[in-house]
């Protein structure tokens, strides 16, 4: 029997997952046998053809707080000793592998997403964020260098002022304001932030094969690097002519 989550559960109802970060006393903070329990946990996600989408989020009031302190202290004491370097990997592999996620993603974002808990909210397609939470990169302002490709996860938005604004000026900014920015889909009541993701996803969680396949044209075809139109036009032909042959056998 495989071992227990560290940390992370999932839920599903229908053709969508919840994947909660489980850890509520510390924030949500990621812990490398956390991280691990996350890229466990995509695989599990993505070898069940029967989900076609994910709302990531987190229990109790805060998405994300990051890194445990506790394991980038540890890290910094020695950070070319193996295990130490490899552990950083395996934190910076864990939103990675959300990003990598066959179905679409959401991240409902309620109190807060900073540094890592940034890059877990980044690395999905979608984000839905409560009005009152806080983004910040949080690096230089304990510092620290970003990493886990902070500025490419915040740059692919479009949003280049905002990325340089957080990442090397510290700024701060609450769901309102990231929405603004183009940072989140939608700023809603932290009471409403889950219910909201969750109706977002149901439409694609109608239709996994679909929507896998429709996830895995859009990632290619933005980026980075992002595909020239010519190239995007041949890209999406046969998706779209297989989805065409789908419906009519589906029809008939």
């Amino acid at each position: 029997m495989p071992a227990p989550y560290v940390d992370v559960r999932v839920e599903q109802e229908g053709g969508v997952a919840r994947l909660i970060l489980d850890a509520p006393a510390r924030r949500n903070a990621l812990t490398v046998e956390m991280a691990r329990s996350m890229v466990r946990a995509c695989d599990d996600l993505d070898a069940d053809p029967g989900i076609g989408a994910v709302v990531v989020c987190g229990e109790g009031a805060y998405f994300c707080a990051g890194g445990d302190r506790a394991a980038l202290a540890a890290a910094g004491q020695d950070p070319a000793h193996p295990d130490q370097f490899d552990g950083m990997g395996d934190i910076y592999h864990a939103f990675a592998r959300v990003g990598q996620l066959k179905a679409p993603t959401i991240a409902a974002i309620r109190g807060g997403a900073v540094g890592a808990g940034m890059n877990l909210a980044m690395a999905t397609d979608l984000r839905i964020v409560a009005r009152d939470a806080v983004l910040a990169s949080g690096f230089i302002p304990i510092g620290l260098h970003p990493g886990g490709g902070h500025g490419v996860l915040l740059g692919r938005t479009g949003a280049r002022e905002a990325t340089a604004a957080l990442m090397l000026f510290g700024e701060r900014i609450d769901g309102e304001r990231a929405a603004e920015l183009g940072l989140a889909w939608a700023a809603v009541d932290a009471g409403d932030v889950e219910a909201t993701a969750l109706e977002l996803a149901a439409r694609p969680g109608n239709d996994p094969v679909l929507a896998r396949r429709t996830a895995a044209s859009l990632r290619t075809e933005l980026g980075p690097p992002a595909l020239a139109w010519n190239a995007a036009l041949e890209l999406e032909r046969a998706a779209q002519m297989w989805s065409m042959r789908r419906k009519s056998l589906l029809s008939g």
